[in-house]
């Protein structure tokens, strides 16, 4: 079945409050939503230990079967951009952890700034892997989301992953073969069955905008599902500005989409 696409222009009607606190395994009170607790995890991946960054609900939440079964939440994979794990990556994981998702960010650059797509990719399984060990994540609701490097992951993985039931790719590079001239996302569409979410600005000089339409239009073509929000004006990583989370009019208004769009897809 085909579903229509839907595109929107800028809109920016979401108002800000404070984010939640960080701190290794201490609670902060969270934006309109769950506390939330945040720290370091190790974890494995082809013999090598990596960083990963955890934001989840500090409290249990709604019971579930009864009193004596804690709540368990959709997990969510976050990548980084080509910068790093910078704070506002941290701070954007520890608000979607407050809306009810248990949020993993991998440093996938530890050991080599451009590593080869397959590293990367057993990487986001092992993340994957650890949400599905952790007693508040329900295994079967897993999404993926990155932003620049990280949307051009997101477009090339969420075709072949089985982990993940939906994707959000911020400013992402549909038609790129990554640092080391690999596999185009675009050319991996055919094997796209979870949703996605495309973020993106039309002030986007290393991902132009026109490169998005097209893969939409190839999308469509396809008959995969997906949605886009394009913000007029807005250049490549407008997410994120000087390492910290935007808030920006055009930013607060994509954080909702992606945090609505995990809503619909991993929620409902």
């Amino acid at each position: 079945m085909r579903f229509p696409i839907l595109l929107l222009m800028i809109a920016a009607l979401l108002s800000a409050s404070g984010c939640a606190e960080r701190a290794d395994c201490e609670t902060g009170a969270a934006v309109e939503g769950l506390p939330v607790e945040s720290f370091t995890v190790e974890i494995m991946s082809d013999d090598l230990t990596y960083p990963a960054y955890v934001a989840a609900p500090a409290q249990a939440g709604e019971r579930i079967g009864g009193e004596d079964e804690a709540a368990v939440y959709p997990g969510v994979v976050m990548i980084h951009s080509f910068n790093g794990l910078e704070p506002g990556y941290r701070d954007l994981a520890d608000r979607l952890a407050a809306s009810g998702y248990v949020v993993i960010a991998p440093e996938w650059q530890t050991f080599e700034r451009t590593p080869r797509d397959e590293v990367v990719g057993e990487l986001l399984r092992a993340a994957a892997a650890h949400l599905m060990e952790r007693d508040d994540v329900d295994g079967d609701r897993l999404g993926l989301t990155g932003f620049c490097a990280g949307g051009r992951y997101t477009m090339l993985f969420l075709p072949s992953m089985d982990e993940f039931r939906s994707g959000v790719a911020w400013y992402g590079f549909p038609y790129s073969g990554g640092f080391n001239d690999e596999t185009k996302p675009a050319d991996l569409i055919d094997g796209l069955d979870a949703p996605m979410l495309i973020i993106h600005g039309t002030g986007d000089v290393p991902s132009p905008i026109s490169g998005i339409y097209e893969y939409a239009a190839a999308l469509d073509a396809a008959g995969k599902y997906f949605e886009m929000k394009v913000y007029q004006g807005e250049d490549h990583s407008f997410m994120i500005s000087g390492g910290e989370r935007s808030d920006s009019s055009a930013s607060l208004d994509a954080e909702g989409e992606m945090a609505r769009f995990f809503d619909r897809t991993l929620k409902g």
